[in-house]
This record gives C-alpha cells, sequence and structure tokens, in this order.
C-alpha cells in the first residue's frame, strides 16, 4: 500500500484534501493523516514498509497457528521419507494455498458473509448437507490430530499420553466455555513459536544446497501409492478445508470494507507463503539430519531435526512446541466448524451463550472436543493417526474447493470482483489436480481392500 504523491495533495498543492477523501478508519485515511507523505518523497519508502507491516501482521500469526501437531509430521516424513523430493510439489501447494485464500477472502470481503452462509444461499439443501458434513467430518479428524499431539508432547517429557489427554480435553472445553482461554492462548501461542528454530536448524544443518535448489524447480515424478498418500497429506495439511471458513469468516469478523481489500488481499498472501516458506524449511531441515531413514517411527524422530539448534535439548524443545501448536488449535479447529455450521444452520452461536441459548453450537463444540480425546487415546501410531487425519483433509480439500470456485466464479454474487478469465482458468487447474490426486488415492485404496491394488 503506498500513498501516490499527486493524490496525497489537493489540486492546489494542499495535503489536507486527501485526508477527506478517505474513508475514516481504513488503512488509507491512516496513512492520509500523515500530511508529510504527499510532500517529503523520502518518506514514502518507510510508509510501505509500515503498511507491509500492518498488513503482514494477522497473516503470519495466521501462518505460525496453521503449524499444528499433524502438519509438523506430515512435513517431517517427507523430508525422511523422500529427501528433498517432495519440494517441488510443495512450490505448486504453495501456488494453491494462494490462489485458495485470496478466493476466500474476497468473497468475505465483498459479499460480508461468511463461506458457510453463502453455501446454504447459493446452493441445495443437500448440496449444503454436502458441504457442512465434509467441514465437520475434516475437523473431527483435525481435532484427533491436536490431542495425539498433545499426547505425543507429554509423552516425550515421560507422562503417558491416558494420564493427559482427559484433562487436557477438560481444560480446553472450560476455557473456551468459561471465557479465559483468550489468556491460556497467548501461552500456547508463544510455546507453538518453538517451531520457528526449523529455519535456523535448516541452515546450521548445512544441507546441499544445490540438491535444494534443483528439486525446488525440477519435478519429482514417483507414481508409488505412498508418495501419491504422503502427497495427499500434503496437500490436506496445507489447503485445510476449515481454513476458508476460517478465512472469509474472519474478514467479516473484522468488519472489513470492501475498501480494505487490497489489504486484506496481501494479508491472505503474505500469510499463505510465510506458511508455505516454513513447511518447506521443515522439511529440509528434516530430510539434512534423518533423510532417506524412511517413514517417521515416533515424535521422537522428528525432534532429531532440531538438534542443530538444541543439541541434546531438541525433543524438549520439539515437545514444547508440540503442546503448544496442539492445545492452540485444538480449540480453535472445533470452534471454526461450530461457528460455520452454526452459521449455514442460522442458530445462535456464540462461547459467551449458556447452552440453553445455544444448544447447538455448544453441543457440536463438545462432541468435537470429547470424541477427538477419545479416539487420541487408542492405542494406534501417533505418526500414523496425524498423517492419516491430513489424507483425510486431502480428500476431503476438493469437494470444498469445488464450492468456493463455484461462488468465486459467480458474477450474480460477486459482480466486476469475481474470478477472471484468466484466475478462473488457473483455479479450475489447481481444483481439479487436487481432485485427480484424492480420486486416485481414494480408488487405490478401495481396490487394496479387495485384493486388487
Amino acid at each position: 500500500m503506498t500513498v501516490d504523491t499527486d493524490s496525497a495533495q489537493g489540486t492546489d498543492g494542499a495535503p489536507g484534501e486527501a485526508v477527506a477523501a478517505a474513508e475514516p478508519g481504513t488503512a488509507t485515511s491512516r496513512l492520509a493523516r500523515v500530511p508529510v507523505l504527499g510532500r517529503i518523497t523520502r518518506w514514502k519508502r518507510w510508509a510501505r514498509l509500515v503498511a507491509l507491516v500492518g498488513v503482514a501482521g494477522p497473516g503470519l500469526v495466521a501462518a505460525n497457528a496453521g503449524n499444528d501437531a499433524a502438519g509438523i509430521a506430515t512435513y517431517a516424513s517427507a523430508g525422511s521419507q523422500y529427501v528433498y523430493g517432495t519440494l517441488f510439489f510443495m512450490v505448486l501447494v504453495t501456488i494453491a494455498l494462494v490462489l485458495v485464500q485470496e478466493m476466500a477472502v474476497r468473497l468475505g470481503a465483498f459479499t460480508g458473509k461468511g463461506l458457510g452462509a453463502l453455501i446454504r444461499e447459493q446452493f441445495s439443501l443437500r448440496a449444503t448437507g454436502l458441504a457442512l458434513g465434509c467441514l465437520l467430518l475434516a475437523n473431527t479428524g483435525l481435532v484427533v490430530s491436536e490431542f495425539a499431539g498433545i499426547g505425543a508432547g507429554f509423552e516425550l517429557l515421560g507422562v503417558p499420553k491416558w494420564a493427559i489427554i482427559p484433562p487436557a480435553a477438560l481444560l480446553l472445553w472450560g476455557l473456551v466455555l468459561f471465557g479465559s482461554y483468550r489468556y491460556a492462548e497467548r501461552i500456547f501461542l508463544v510455546m507453538s513459536l518453538v517451531f520457528f528454530a526449523y529455519p535456523i536448524a535448516m541452515i546450521m544443518g548445512k544441507p546441499h544446497w544445490g540438491d535444494v535448489g534443483k528439486n525446488l524447480v525440477i519435478p519429482h515424478l514417483d507414481g508409488s501409492k505412498d508418495f501419491i498418500l504422503l502427497a495427499v497429506a500434503l496437500i490436506g495439511t496445507t489447503v485445510s478445508p476449515y481454513m476458508q471458513f476460517y478465512a472469509a469468516a474472519g474478514v467479516v469478523d473484522r468488519g472489513t470494507r470492501t475498501i480494505d481489500y487490497p489489504l486484506i488481499r496481501a494479508d491472505a498472501m503474505i500469510g499463505a507463503i510465510f506458511a508455505c516458506v516454513i513447511s518447506l524449511t521443515i522439511i529440509i531441515a528434516t530430510a539434512t539430519t534423518i533423510g532417506g531413514t524412511g517413514p517417521l517411527n515416533s515424535a521422537a524422530d522428528a525432534a532429531k531435526a532440531l538438534e542443530p539448534v538444541a543439541g541434546q535439548s531438541a525433543e524438549l524443545l520439539f515437545a514444547l512446541g508440540l503442546i503448544g501448536a496442539s492445545a492452540l488449535a485444538g480449540a480453535v479447529v472445533p470452534l471454526s466448524a461450530s461457528y460455520a455450521i452454526g452459521e449455514a444452520a442460522g442458530v445462535e452461536r456464540s462461547v459467551s451463550r449458556s447452552f440453553r441459548d445455544a444448544p447447538f453450537f455448544l453441543t457440536l463444540f463438545t462432541v468435537q472436543i470429547a470424541l477427538g480425546a477419545v479416539v487420541a487415546m487408542t492405542p494406534i501410531d501417533v505418526i500414523q493417526l496425524l498423517i492419516g487425519t491430513q489424507v483425510l483433509q486431502g480428500l476431503i480439500t476438493p469437494v470444498v474447493l469445488v464450492y468456493l470456485l463455484i461462488l468465486t466464479n459467480r458474477r450474480s454474487l460477486l459482480g466486476d470482483h469475481a474470478n477472471s478469465r484468466g484466475f478462473r482458468i488457473v483455479a479450475t487447474i489447481v481444483v481439479v489436480g487436487v481432485a485427480t490426486m484424492s480420486t486416485i488415492l481414494l480408488v487405490d485404496t478401495v481396490l487394496g481392500w479387495f485384493g486388487l491394488g
């Protein structure tokens, strides 16, 4: 966001007229109130920098929240299993995430409604039920992975998961429903910042930069079921269905006006790119330390990527980050599904309400927490469970993307802000590509049940 020197001044060169032209409360008006920007050219660089920092803030927070337990396990497994072989694929996933997030925030900005409400208004009852059913299934899988992450983190500290998951579920449920989660969320967010050590670990691990660069630009072709399964998991953990609902709703909840759309768009794109850059550093850091050893066997294996930074304390550092990121998402994910479904159903939805005032919303939230905790305590290998939930996300993602693409294509809904012809073609290729990979995996899996795979 920049301020044009000529437009910042009036016709007679007075700087004050631009202020009157800007809408109050927007980023444009905040910059326009500083008349020196219109008169002294050298300050324009600082104005651009300040605007960029202001835009990037929410995007960076959202990106960090997306690096949860299942995401870390999936990216680390990609590095340990295929070394640098998934890097080019992650570049494609980055492009897909940027496009998808931009469509989601554009819907929220120019309609003033969340994705759940738009699906209810624009589609039939059955189609709405399918979309929301997929979201609920995907989010419940994510909740399972978050509690599995909490359990795995404490097991690294010597505490069995059966002793920690039930009280953790009860604590998160109580914090959200009784209004204290805002303070706990800050603690969890700080703990999850541990994973920002991955870029440092990547550099200190001294990877073979020539191989890294080659794999970033040259496709690695592997038609094996294991590679396709991991690729679908990478899609699911990066382009997660609930994030599209969250992105659109976040724009609406902030009361953003259409004039702020350039900032909203930049926020979404910066957040998406930053999230994928962190994901790439996790893959590279893990590939450098344990690459080529096959699939991850435990959380302790994933922690080895942090040894260049933390040495013998790598497991402790990884455990703290895993617990913080999982607890942070463990409340946000079920809430996002409850809000989206409550929005589509047109019922009361607020954590500040009692069960009597918002029975559907609070019951849905409670059931997701309870079910996630119960499944996470089953004797399933935690790494397989974490990656498996992301495969589920990847299978459901194309369903949600089809709704998103159809909505953003409709000029009756967005007018001149609907997808352009070029954007529509690229977005369609993305959706078809994701759907094709998910279909191949699904068909191969079903055939395997009958001994035909």
